[in-house]
């Protein structure tokens, strides 16, 4: 039986965090995705709460993502004034420099507010 040493899965955690591990990506996986919608940030003009779902999509290459170092890094944008489009942006980017996996995508949609709905997408590609 393979042992790894997770820093957060299989711990009490009750803090956001940056850190995202990985593991080893398993034979033959050759897309890996993530939904949620629980993401939350605010506007960075109005203080206005944003609330969003996001989708994450990768082809991973050597590393995958342990969900629950996502989940705590997820949270973590909770207090963050952002854009959504720069939402999407910073996910997608962080992620691919986490694993270099050959591509990751970030869907990002955010809540309705003033009668608008918002969809960013951002994707970051090896350039091989």
């Amino acid at each position: 039986m393979t042992t790894y040493d997770f820093k957060k899965l299989g711990k009490e955690m009750n803090r956001p965090s940056k850190e995202l591990e990985t593991f080893p990506t398993p034979a033959n996986v050759t897309l890996v995705t993530f939904t949620s919608d629980e993401l939350t940030s605010f506007c960075p003009v109005t203080g206005q709460p944003d609330f969003n779902s996001v989708t994450i999509k990768f082809h991973p290459d050597q590393l995958c993502l342990e969900s629950k170092s996502l989940k705590l890094y997820l949270w973590t944008f909770r207090n963050e004034p952002i854009f959504g489009e720069g939402l999407a942006g910073t996910i997608a980017q962080d992620i691919f420099d986490a694993l270099n996996p050959f591509y990751c995508k970030v869907v990002l949609e955010q809540g309705i507010r003033g009668g608008l709905q918002m969809t960013a997408v951002a994707e970051v590609k090896r350039n091989e």
